[in-house]
């Protein structure tokens, strides 16, 4: 069961919904708590893909590797990070709505050692009060291009 989901519909054509949420580098103009992201692997978007995500948590600056590991263009796409025991997994999935796009988002939280079993639902609380409600902004991002 996911830690949390939404979705959205946005107001722009598939491809274009797609195009821009499944360039991690928009997260900047999505979630202002993402400082910076740095396209680690060359070449297009595609599974095995990498960046290095620096986000504000708490006041203070925390990085994390994200890897592509499904991505299926104008369809679905997932993205994983993992630190110290604590594997992230943001799903997204994308269906055409006639001239919107109806955008799906769930959010997996899996705890690889005892002590981040204790800490993940300490994590989940804060990763969606953070992240909770980026699909709306990023919502708001695609149509104001």
């Amino acid at each position: 069961m996911p830690a949390f989901q939404d979705h959205v519909i946005v107001d722009v054509p598939l491809e274009e919904a797609f195009a821009f949420a499944s360039n991690v580098e928009n997260a900047t103009k999505v979630m202002k708590h993402i400082l910076k992201v740095e396209k680690l692997t060359e070449g297009p978007t595609g599974v095995g893909t990498t960046y290095k995500e620096t986000r504000a948590i708490r006041g203070r600056e925390a990085s994390a590797v994200i890897t592509f590991i499904d991505f299926v263009p104008n369809e679905r796409y997932s993205v994983q990070s993992e630190v110290q025991g604590l594997e992230t997994i943001y799903h997204y999935t994308f269906k055409r709505e006639g001239d919107r796009t109806h955008i799906r988002f769930s959010c997996d939280i899996n705890a690889s050692t005892l002590t981040m079993k204790f800490i993940k639902p300490m994590f989940t609380k804060i990763i969606k009060k953070e992240d909770g409600n980026h699909l709306q902004e990023m919502k708001k991002a695609i149509e104001n291009k």
